[in-house]
């Protein structure tokens, strides 16, 4: 385990390394002015949990048939493999941009031109051959084939090209980041609900003691050692467990449909062991080094590639200022009679023009896309910043609250054991007449609220190995 100061430094060493290679002036000057500790104390692991793959980190066989049915059915999931597919397509879609076009037509049409015109006049004294001057009607037949081509001279295509691989291996690191945080909550769930089950049966059991204790208090009303209050305290009592238990049952339900939408198909129950819950034991936690975070959790490395990203789609709008250099070629046949239409040379056409052109005029719209993929470079970095600030952040927590979860657990434990004790003492003292009911009741009671609270407890610490988990970047590998 390491120190909330080993976070807070090298987080912030981290960041501001992140901020220099953005290359931008107003961020690198930012991280400057942060006070990066020259060195940090703490313990450091080597290993972190994070490198375990699930199914090794999750050893019920229930969980883990749940976990796998999601990752194949649950909608979320499947749009975002659609996601990684579209950016996969704009890869393509770069890349002939760097090739030349080619296109092919085949055309046919005629033509009238007017007698008093140059071209008529040239027409109506030109024989085409001996004897046999050009129609008046002149048809059109042609096909060939025509290129075009952009020279990347200013690496405008090629950065476009870079900039669309690195947003899809954003969308895969996106992918990723849905993974750990589907198995995450599929695993809560599954634990919220084992807890439930757990909740239910010691509610049962109460109702039963407590349907004991106002038999006993109806008996002693007949006796007349009590009074009518007592029997009608006790009364209450047993309805209020009873109403409990709907409720309980009620959460169960909900958690069930929870976790059948997380796995894509209609309300059904979920197969599970309801007996071992108490006695799981949560597994243990390796942090690993903080710069581990880089290399394991998903939502920083797809932040950190929409930041390559954005810089990439700024030197593109940058480059829309300078002139483009293009290429066209064509060649074909043309002829107004397809008799003649494949004579070569005669009715052979080809062309090769290359053109320069530049903005020159009317630039705003080029500076507004310049300035917008600024804006945007700069939210990528501001991105980037908060995802490793919430990254370190959830370690925290989730360290601190497995250690602190721990010893309320012990303290809980001890705490029902004795309230157990109490309430056999609490019967034998009323049955001697050392105790009035309501000594009775209210142990009872509070019997059933801290065997609540030692069930929530456990579920707490289960939840918080799996948050620990999921914050340290594991379930996706």
């Amino acid at each position: 385990m390491f120190k909330n100061n080993l976070y807070k430094g090298l987080g912030l060493a981290l960041i501001c390394a992140a901020y220099t290679a953005c290359k931008l002036p107003e961020v690198a000057q930012r991280a400057e002015n942060k006070n990066v500790p020259a060195s940090f104390n703490g313990s450091q692991d080597t290993v972190s949990t994070a490198t375990i793959q699930w199914r090794k980190f999750f050893t019920d066989p229930n969980l883990v048939n749940l976990i796998d049915t999601a990752l194949k059915n649950n909608q979320e999931l499947n749009i975002t493999l659609q996601d990684i597919e579209i950016a996969k397509n704009e890869i393509k879609a770069k890349k002939g941009e760097l090739l030349p076009s080619v296109t092919y037509g085949v055309g046919a049409g005629f033509d009238k031109v007017g007698r008093y015109t140059s071209s008529g006049a040239g027409d109506a004294s030109t024989e085409i051959t001996p004897g046999k001057g050009v129609p008046e009607v002149l048809p059109d037949y042609h096909f060939g084939l025509q290129a075009n081509w952009e020279a990347d001279i200013w690496h405008k295509l090629r950065n476009a090209k870079k900039g669309a691989i690195s947003h899809y291996l954003a969308t895969v690191e996106g992918k990723n980041f849905v993974v750990t945080n589907l198995i995450a909550e599929i695993a809560n769930s599954y634990y919220e609900l084992l807890a439930a089950d757990n909740q239910l049966e010691t509610v049962k059991k109460t109702i039963e003691l407590q349907s004991n204790a106002l038999e006993l208090m109806k008996i002693q009303k007949q006796a007349s050692r009590v009074n009518e209050l007592a029997v009608r305290k006790f009364e209450a009592e047993v309805l209020s467990s009873k109403s409990l238990e709907f409720d309980i049952q009620q959460d169960i339900t909900e958690t069930e449909n929870k976790i059948n939408f997380l796995l894509g198909r209609f309300p059904q129950p979920i197969i599970r062991d309801k007996s071992s819950f108490i006695d799981l034991v949560p597994a243990t936690v390796k942090s690993g080094l903080p710069s581990q975070l880089l290399a394991n959790r998903p939502d920083i490395k797809q932040a950190e590639l929409e930041l390559a990203a954005a810089k990439l789609d700024v030197k593109v709008a940058k480059a829309q200022f300078y002139p483009s250099l293009g290429i066209s070629a064509a060649i074909g046949y043309q002829a107004f009679n397809p008799s003649y239409l494949l004579r070569t040379p005669e009715s052979l056409i080809y062309s090769l023009a290359g053109d320069l052109a530049g903005p020159l005029i009317n630039r705003n719209a080029i500076k507004a896309e310049y300035l917008t993929a600024n804006a945007k470079q700069l939210q990528a970095v501001y991105d980037y910043e908060k995802t490793i600030l919430n990254g370190y952040i959830e370690v925290a927590n989730q360290l601190s609250k497995i250690s602190n979860l721990q010893k309320s657990y012990d303290l809980k434990s001890k705490q029902v054991t004795a309230l157990t004790q109490s309430i056999d003492i609490s019967n034998d003292l009323f049955k001697s007449a050392r105790a009035d009911y309501f000594e009775v009741l209210m142990t009872q009671r509070d019997a059933l609220q801290s065997k609540l609270e030692l069930i929530e407890t456990k579920k707490q610490q289960l939840n918080a190995v799996v948050d620990i988990y999921h914050a340290l970047g594991g379930g996706w590998n």
